[in-house]
């Protein structure tokens, strides 16, 4: 670890430079994860998305810090959106691809979990995304589509695309998923 002190920052006051312009803030609150999975382990896959989507259960974190949310589950699809907006950019000044992923590796995974049985739950074992398109805030909300294409007892096989606020497909997926027997 490095004890030498930030160029960029004044050692007495943390001080940044004049050019940074006025530091903005988010606040991310969310709920104890474990009432979430204690409801999962009650429900199948679809009722454990729907009570989540109806507020029965509390969103995982993840979806609070990337303001993601269930708009819509049936067996074998689901559809998320996700604003987004400048603090997921890259320094580029686009959104992080990592953001796209995530939503992609989401809805994946939730079009399978929608086909599980209570007691039963799966893992991502691999993700292809294909980046069709830059992101940023004046993209509009994101909505992200995920498809089962193949349900397994053992390996599942899903797919995702997202789309911008204007309809423009931005990214796709194909997905393999663990599926496995939750420890009781």
């Amino acid at each position: 670890m490095s004890t030498e002190a930030d160029p960029l920052t004044d050692p007495l006051t943390g001080a940044v430079p004049a050019s940074w312009g006025e530091p903005r803030s988010r606040t991310v609150t969310w709920y104890d994860p474990m009432v979430t999975a204690a409801g999962a382990v009650e429900r199948s896959g679809l009722e454990t998305l729907e009570a989540i989507r109806d507020g029965v259960l509390p969103p995982p974190p993840i979806s609070v810090l990337v303001k993601m949310g269930v708009v819509s589950v049936e067996a074998g699809r689901v559809e998320f959106t996700c604003a987004v907006d400048e603090s997921v950019y890259n320094p580029i000044g686009v959104v992080h691809g990592g953001l796209v992923c995530t939503l992609l590796d989401t809805v994946a995974g939730c079009a399978v979990h929608s086909t599980l049985p209570k007691g039963v739950g799966y893992t991502s074992i691999e993700l292809k995304v294909t980046y069709l398109r830059a992101v940023t805030r004046d993209s509009g909300t994101l909505t992200a589509v995920g498809t089962v294409v193949k349900p397994g007892r053992r390996v599942a096989f899903a797919e995702g695309q997202v789309l911008d606020g204007a309809g423009k497909l931005v990214a796709t997926a194909s997905s393999s998923l663990l599926v496995f027997p939750l420890p009781t």
